[in-house]
């Protein structure tokens, strides 16, 4: 079964491509911060940190009564920031299982991977395995 969130990725990966160098794809990351919607600060509590990040970045997640979650994050770090909001659009509104079992090859395929410094590589990771484990609680009804 096709996930809702394949076309979300396949919309990503071409919107980089359209990019010549990763400066220009930083200056889109980045873009995508400033464009990220401003976080309820009572979501702002440390229990929405995500361990594993070098900046600090908060994640708050919401079931709906269709069972798709809604993400909501920020970060204090303007590249952070920019990567939490493209995954808040890769995986937000989406239902709880196909977040679950997301597997998201937009990351390689952007070159995310390759080109993210090892500490925001593992702080991408902190958030997409925070994101996988929400739609997991939710799918079991949590």
């Amino acid at each position: 079964m096709a996930s809702t969130i394949d076309p979300r990725q396949a919309e990503i990966a071409e919107e980089f491509a359209m990019f010549g160098d990763w400066m220009e794809k930083y200056e889109h990351i980045i873009s995508l911060g400033r464009e990220l919607a401003p976080m309820d600060p009572a979501d702002k509590v440390d229990d929405n940190l995500i361990k594993g990040c070098q900046s600090r970045v908060w994640l708050a997640a919401k079931r709906d009564d269709r069972g798709h979650v809604h993400f909501a994050a920020d970060s204090d770090a303007i590249i952070t920031k920019g990567l939490v909001a493209l995954m808040v659009r890769a995986l937000s509104d989406a239902p709880a299982a196909d977040i679950a079992g997301a597997n998201l090859t937009f990351l390689d395929e952007i070159g995310l991977h390759s080109h993210l410094s090892p500490t925001r590589s593992n702080g991408l990771q902190a958030m997409v395995k925070q994101m996988k484990l929400y739609g997991l609680a939710f799918t079991a009804g949590g």
